[in-house]
Formats: C-alpha cells, sequence, structure tokens
C-alpha cells in the first residue's frame, strides 16, 4: 500500500530516472535515493521516530519503492550503457566519405638510379649485364689484366687483402721471393670490375659486349671525394675490327643520354690493361665549358678511364690477339652521380640522411 511520504519520494525517483540520459547521471540518483545517506534509506532509518501503528504501513511502502526503483534503475542503466556503447562504435568508425590518407613514399636512391640508367643505356646499345664476385684473387685482379707485380696498386697499403701470402711490406719488397701460384691464389676484395672481363673472356668466346656494375674496395680514406668501397661501371667490347673510334662513338651515345648535349674529349693517358689508353672528359656540369673553379676553369672535366684492350690480356684469357681487338672502360657510379645531380661530398651518398635523400623523388 502507497503512502503518501514514500510516495512523493518515489515519485520524485521515478521522473528523474526516466529524464536521466547517460550511465554516470543514472548512478548519480542511484545515490541519491537509495544510498546511505538517500532519501529512501532516510525514511526506513526514520521508522522508530513514527507511530506504531504507521510503522509497518511506512516500512513496507518503502521497501517495496525501494525494489522498484532498483529494478527501474537497473533497466535504464542497461539501456544507457548500451547506447554509449553504440555511440564509441559509431566515433571509432571510419568515415568512408573522407579522401584517403596517402602513406609516406619512398624513392630510389641517387645511386641506384644512375645504375639503373646507365644499365638502360649500355643496354639499349646492345649490352649485356654481367656480374662477378667482390672477393677475388690476384691472378684476375692484377695478374691477367698485365698489371706488373711491383705496381703500386698491388701493395697492401693500397689493396684489402684477406689473408696476405706475405706479412707486412709491399708486393715491391717482396716480389721474386714468392712461388707463382702463391702469387695468383692470393685473395683479396677486388680493386675494380676489370676482374670480371677476364672471368668473362675466359668462359665465352668472342664477339664479347658486356658491362659489369659492382661495388669495388680500395685502401682510400673517406673525404670529400674518396671512399674505401664505391661503385664502378667495366665496359668491355671485343670482335674483329673494333677500333677506338668505336669506342669514342660508344662514349659519346652513352654521356648524351646521360647528361644531355655535351662535348667528349679523348686525352692520352696509361692503363697496363689497355693500349692506347685515354680518358674521357666531357663538358664541365657547372660552367657549361665557359670555365669555373669546379673544372679549375678548363671547361673539361674527367668522367671515366678507357683504352683499347692490351695484346698481353687476349693472351691470358687464350684470345688471339691478330684475330680480335676490342675496348674496354671504367667509370665510377658516384662520379656521374656527383656531376649529375650537383653533389660536392662523396659521403652524402652513404650517410643516409633523409634531408639529402628527399631531394631525389621519384
Amino acid at each position: 500500500m502507497a503512502h503518501p511520504r514514500v510516495e512523493a519520494v518515489a515519485g520524485e525517483a521515478r521522473a528523474a530516472i526516466g529524464g536521466a540520459a547517460s550511465s554516470s547521471e543514472l548512478e548519480s540518483l542511484r545515490v541519491k535515493y537509495l544510498g546511505r545517506s538517500g532519501a529512501l534509506t532516510q525514511i526506513l532509518k526514520s521508522l522508530g521516530t513514527l507511530p506504531a501503528e504507521e510503522r509497518p504501513l511506512v516500512g513496507a511502502a518503502a521497501n517495496e519503492a525501494k525494489r522498484e526503483l532498483e529494478s527501474l534503475l537497473d533497466a535504464r542503466l542497461a539501456e544507457a550503457l548500451e547506447a554509449e556503447r553504440r555511440r564509441q562504435r559509431e566515433r571509432a568508425r571510419p568515415d568512408l566519405t573522407l579522401p584517403g590518407r596517402r602513406p609516406p613514399r619512398g624513392s630510389l636512391h641517387p645511386l641506384t638510379r644512375v645504375r639503373d640508367e646507365i644499365v638502360s643505356v649500355f643496354m639499349g646499345l646492345g649490352f649485356s649485364v654481367a656480374e662477378g664476385p667482390q672477393i677475388e684473387t690476384d691472378f684476375y685482379n692484377f695478374e691477367a689484366l698485365n698489371i706488373p707485380r711491383d705496381h703500386p696498386a698491388r701493395d697492401m697499403q693500397d689493396t684489402l687483402y684477406l689473408g696476405a701470402p706475405i706479412v707486412g711490406g709491399t708486393w715491391g719488397a717482396h716480389r721474386g721471393t714468392l712461388p707463382e701460384a702463391q702469387v695468383r691464389a692470393a685473395t683479396l676484395l677486388r680493386t675494380h670490375t676489370s676482374a670480371m672481363q677476364i672471368r668473362y673472356m675466359k668462359t665465352f668466346p668472342p664477339p664479347v659486349r658486356i658491362i659489369v656494375p659492382g661495388r669495388v674496395y680500395r685502401r682510400d680514406n673517406l673525404d670529400l671525394s674518396h671512399t674505401p668501397m664505391f661503385q664502378q661501371f667495366e665496359g668491355l667490347v671485343v670482335g674483329r675490327g673494333i677500333t677506338l673510334a668505336d669506342l669514342k662513338g660508344t662514349f659519346e651515345a652513352m654521356l648524351r643520354e646521360l647528361f644531355g648535349d655535351v662535348k667528349v674529349r679523348l686525352r692520352p693517358s696509361f692503363f697496363p690493361y689497355t693500349e692506347p689508353s685515354a680518358e674521357v672528359d666531357i663538358t664541365c656540369q657547372s660552367c657549361r665549358g665557359s670555365g669555373c673553379g669546379t673544372c679549375k676553369h678548363t671547361g673539361w672535366l674527367e668522367i671515366l678511364g678507357s683504352g683499347m684492350v692490351h695484346p698481353a690480356v687476349f693472351e691470358a684469357v687464350g684470345y688471339d690477339p691478330e684475330e680480335v681487338t676490342g675496348f674496354a672502360f671504367g667509370l665510377g657510379m658516384e662520379r656521374v652521380a656527383m656531376l649529375k645531380y650537383g653533389v660536392d661530398d662523396i659521403r652524402l651518398f652513404y650517410e643516409n640522411d633523409l634531408r639529402f635523400l628527399e631531394q631525389f623523388p621519384l
């Protein structure tokens, strides 16, 4: 049976519960009406102050109202929590109408770009790509390329030997004291990709038309223009009637593809494995040939070394120098990249600094 005092509190609680919009509000109402200091709890605590005949009526009405409000609060709380979870899911759901976010894009390393470009140019000229081991023997790296035993390049202060066949000193200091087989078998980190010339010619008969990209190693100090490890392109053409004019024509086609409208010139030089030998220069990319500090006011920049294959090299691989001729060349990939992109410090290519690498987007 309802009691006016209890019904007044219960009616107020029902209206407040019905209008609550969140689980936190409902929890506050539970405390307000049913907590230790709640309105209904206070009515129950005051039963002892009521007349004896009124106590059962008020107690029964208060307990019934308490059960009703607890049931109502539980039902409304379940609804509120479900609504809040639904709203949370809606907020977490991606808006498929928003424009997509592009992930950061990487780009090719400038040396990779140069390598791919050079390979593309030479493949267009009919060359194929060959690769060889980075660990070589003295025979392939020096001996078969007609490099004398006392040549400075074979000294231990210039070449990185692996398990050197001599203890200290240089080849020059020990020439003639070691068995030839021991010298030829000495292992080292290749100093040029020219070693692949020998490997290829000992495997395949002429005609030959290859380029050999790859890493090479020398005992150089790291500075603006030198590094102990760098990348090189070796080229080799062998066949009947190959002349110096073929060499120059190939370079002109290749260098103009890489650098645009540049002039090309050949200067006499010396390499043990070519005769005659020539350094190849192109128009300075900074001043376009007018003369500047970059080219030491000559208007020209050295780009690669080349020459006609020495007959001794042909004899070392079993080719007949009376039947075939050929030309070979080598160029540093970093050198090409520095000229092409205007980079003045070779170390930048290997420091992995994103501020530098991001200047070469796709």
